[in-house]
């Protein structure tokens, strides 16, 4: 195999060192190594017969087989992957697609109804609708788009056109992060982005992952830069099984799913691990080949993670990154992890904390968190003036995170500079939400802000002053229609003032105090 020098490589060579083991496995069908290369080298074909190296192709699709065959199918052909989110509204849809000029899209094929509301507004020329059953027989037919099933089956397996001229330096990935403006933006990650953070991962847990030999259950969406990155690159890279979940919310399925497996491994978030505790039967089942569990996304609480560790026998092991960070930059020691600590910096990586000033503080004191190293993002698809302003002068990515470090050397999120509120793993920007009920006819002023949540670890509140006759029912059926549901707020109180600065500015702060 040649140098490995972009991400194409990276899983042509996991392909063929790994062959006939498993790399993924979804509601009983398996997934082989040498599988994936057959189906993904269609994919491949398929795209460079119609797109140049370069174009950004968009993904649609939860956690299902066919979701990897594609996305090493884009890389292998040259191409940047776009992620996106199945549960958008046409709304949100139309913003990325648009955005990141995205020329072809695979979707799963229950979501075409809602892209045709949106399509023309779009560069979009060629559509294939992804059914869960393309692996085992043919979909039902399709108008109007392409069917990766007939992907799959009609395009020549030829070889592939070489990646000619593509460096580590090329856009891999455009992944979708929310902004304090409410647009999302496009963090622009590179291929050795990437390829250093799958090292960095590596580095960090090779002393508990052996390879070819680890089967992990994947819960989260692969569509978010956690999974994606963990999950897809790094347990590829060394020949692991992904158990895909498709609806972790089912927890009575997707226990049912782990009783077939011995697993040995576990990437998920704070909420996710709650949900599984409650229920009796997941607190029944065989944890002797657990030795591995990853959290991130969002805080760790100390009680899940001591439960945790009561039924399963295995502590968890709590990382911290963004997406622009692709995304791990700290990480827990595996064997040495401090509950409600992020660990220290992964290989490579720099971690300064300073003031509003832009001045280091001193140990043990708070500040914004920094970080500086091979995995961030080159900047933000189309967008100068929001990189500059993500950047301090000397090359630092600032987080808007506050955290500190501690005496033995492990850092501490204490809390955010960016009204960011964290859903479940995801983030949720005020604005947005404040740009959609703005936009109802009865809504005058609006403010969002976070509560604490113990299901979600925060939930959305809305704030609004009106005009007319409108109910908080009317304006919560009105957010459901143009936001994902973990936007949509859990409250809207309707006020006759939002409390505002002498300026006229709306204060969040005060209205945060009193939740």
């Amino acid at each position: 195999m040649n140098k490995i020098e972009t991400l194409g490589d990276f899983v042509e060579s996991a392909m063929d060192r790994y062959a006939d083991k498993v790399a993924f496995q979804c509601a009983g069908h398996r997934l082989t190594f040498t599988e994936l290369e057959r189906l993904s080298r269609h994919v491949a074909v398929w795209l460079q017969a119609r797109f140049n190296s370069g174009d950004r192709i968009a993904i649609q699709l939860p956690n299902i087989n066919q979701y990897p065959i594609i996305a090493m199918g884009i890389l292998r052909a040259g191409m940047v992957v776009v992620n996106t989110n199945p549960l958008y509204t046409p709304r949100e849809m139309k913003h990325q697609f648009k955005d990141s000029g995205a020329k072809a899209l695979f979707i799963l094929s229950p979501l075409l109804g809602a892209l045709s509301q949106i399509l023309d507004d779009t560069l979009l020329s060629d559509v294939v609708a992804v059914d869960p059953v393309d692996l085992i027989k043919e979909p039902e037919p399709q108008k109007d788009c392409y069917r990766l099933y007939d992907v799959l089956k009609s395009t020549p397996s030829g070889l592939l056109a070489t990646r000619t001229g593509q460096t580590g330096n090329d856009i891999a990935m455009l992944q979708y992060t929310g902004g304090t403006t409410g647009a999302a933006k496009g963090a622009c990650l590179t291929h050795l982005n990437l390829l250093s953070n799958i090292e960095q991962i590596r580095h960090r847990l090779s002393p508990v992952c052996t390879e070819g030999q680890e089967l992990f259950v994947c819960p989260l969406p692969l569509y978010h830069i956690y999974a994606f990155t963990v999950n897809l690159l790094y347990l590829l890279g060394i020949g692991a099984c992904n158990v895909l979940i498709p609806n972790p919310r089912d927890i009575d399925g997707f226990v049912n799913q782990l009783k077939e497996h011995s697993f040995t491994g576990m990437s998920g978030i704070n909420t996710l691990f709650l949900g599984l505790m409650a229920h009796e039967q997941f607190r029944e089942l065989d944890f002797s080949h657990l030795k591995m569990t990853i959290s991130g996304g969002t805080t760790l609480v100390a009680d899940v993670a001591n439960s945790w560790t009561k039924v399963t026998g295995s502590s968890i092991t709590e990382g911290y990154g963004l997406t622009e960070t692709s995304p791990v930059a700290l990480f827990n020691i595996p064997g040495q992890e401090e509950i409600g600590a992020i660990g220290v910096p992964v290989k490579d990586t720099e971690v300064a904390i300073r003031d509003g000033k832009g001045e280091p503080v001193k140990q043990g004191e708070a500040g914004e968190l920094l970080v500086r190293g091979p995995q961030v993002m080159m900047g933000y698809w189309q967008n100068r003036q929001a990189t500059a302003n993500a950047f301090t002068h000397d090359g630092f990515f600032k987080t808007g995170d506050i955290a500190l470090q501690q005496a033995n050397g492990n850092y501490k999120i204490v809390d955010r500079l960016k009204d960011m509120i964290l859903v479940s793993g995801f983030n949720v920007y005020p604005n947005e939400i404040e740009g959609v009920l703005s936009s109802h006819a009865n809504v005058m002023e609006t403010a969002v802000v976070g509560g604490p949540s113990v299901k979600t670890g925060e939930e959305v509140l809305a704030y609004v002053t009106t005009s007319g006759e409108v109910t908080s029912e009317t304006l919560l059926a009105y957010c459901r229609e143009n936001l994902t549901a973990y936007k949509v707020p859990k409250k809207i109180t309707i006020l006759d003032e939002l409390p505002k600065s002498a300026v006229g500015k709306i204060l969040r702060r005060e209205l945060r105090n009193t939740v």
